[in-house]
């Protein structure tokens, strides 16, 4: 249950769901798994399992989570069972189909074929802070993000979210950390990065498991380059991947957190919400201190 990405946004002043409200609103929008005809389906799902409650909730901390349920029907596969069809056609009719004629067979297979399709499942969990104001989803791409995005406001009828923007932008603070061979307060550099240039190709280096403090990354940060990526080390006890659009990646949690955990624990209930609490302490204070590195936060 441990994130391993963040896309990060802020809540509102507006945000006033409590444990309850939130579960009565994720109702609206509770997982119903694919149709026949569905290639996509949807849903909020208990994240503690299939009897628990849609919002595990522990000292103010809300888990909650997406389902999502995909037909796995590659359209080349759609596109060979029409090409045989549609050379039966031509023979019946004694000459090619059109292009009309040729997409409603394709959809006609596409239909006949998503009821036989295999189905694959996942989970996009999000973890809302009332307290300090964040929304963090576990996503490693913002098309993922959007998604859960875009179920939420189905769900609530709003979106009383806002993007994070800090007062220094990441890759112009990432470049001058790695220029000076340091980064700031409670973080450390550690061995990957990529460096981009503004040129109209955008070239692009990438450093992966290297040493990051030499002449050689200053010489490209000197020739125009920022960076776009950058492996940190937050307190020596988080470890993630920071990107030019203020996403956090790669996240990887000290395993001494997690033996913490299990000490703490009795049974399989405990542990998860002994995981949830000690994930969320440790991610609070990363942020905050993100923030400040950045400058504080931007209108």
């Amino acid at each position: 249950m441990w994130f391993r990405n963040l896309q990060i946004f802020r809540l509102t002043p507006d945000w006033a769901y409590d444990t309850d409200a939130l579960a009565a609103a994720l109702q609206r929008g509770i997982f119903q798994g694919c149709g026949a005809s569905d290639r996509q389906a949807l849903g909020w799902v208990p994240p503690r399992g299939e009897d628990g409650d849609l919002v595990f909730s522990v000292g103010r901390q809300q888990l909650i989570a997406l389902g999502i349920e995909q037909k796995l029907l590659p359209m080349s596969v759609v596109r060979q069972y029409a090409a045989a069809k549609l050379e039966q056609i031509a023979a019946a009719q004694g000459y090619k189909a059109g292009r009309k004629q040729t997409r409603e067979v394709v959809d006609q297979v596409e239909a006949e074929l998503l009821p036989r399709a295999f189905v694959k499942r996942g989970l996009t969990y999000v973890w809302i802070d009332p307290v300090n104001r964040w929304l963090l989803v576990d996503a490693s791409s913002s098309a993922r993000a959007d998604e859960v995005m875009e179920q939420l406001k189905l769900s609530l009828g709003e979106l009383p979210l806002t993007l994070v923007k800090t007062q220094i932008a990441p890759a112009t603070a990432m470049t001058q950390w790695l220029a000076a061979g340091h980064a700031p307060g409670s973080f450390s550099i550690d061995r990957d990065c990529e460096l981009q240039a503004a040129a109209e190709e955008r070239p692009a280096v990438r450093y992966v498991r290297h040493n990051l403090d030499s002449d050689e990354v200053r010489n490209h940060i000197a020739s125009g380059k920022t960076a776009t990526r950058l492996a940190l080390t937050w307190n020596d006890r988080v470890s993630f991947v920071l990107t030019e659009q203020l996403q956090v990646k790669k996240l990887a949690f000290l395993d001494l957190l997690k033996e913490d955990a299990e000490r703490q624990s009795e049974n399989a209930d405990d542990l998860f919400a002994a995981n949830f609490t000690l994930m969320c302490g440790e991610l609070s204070q990363l942020l905050a201190h993100l923030v400040e590195v950045l400058g504080g936060e931007g209108e």
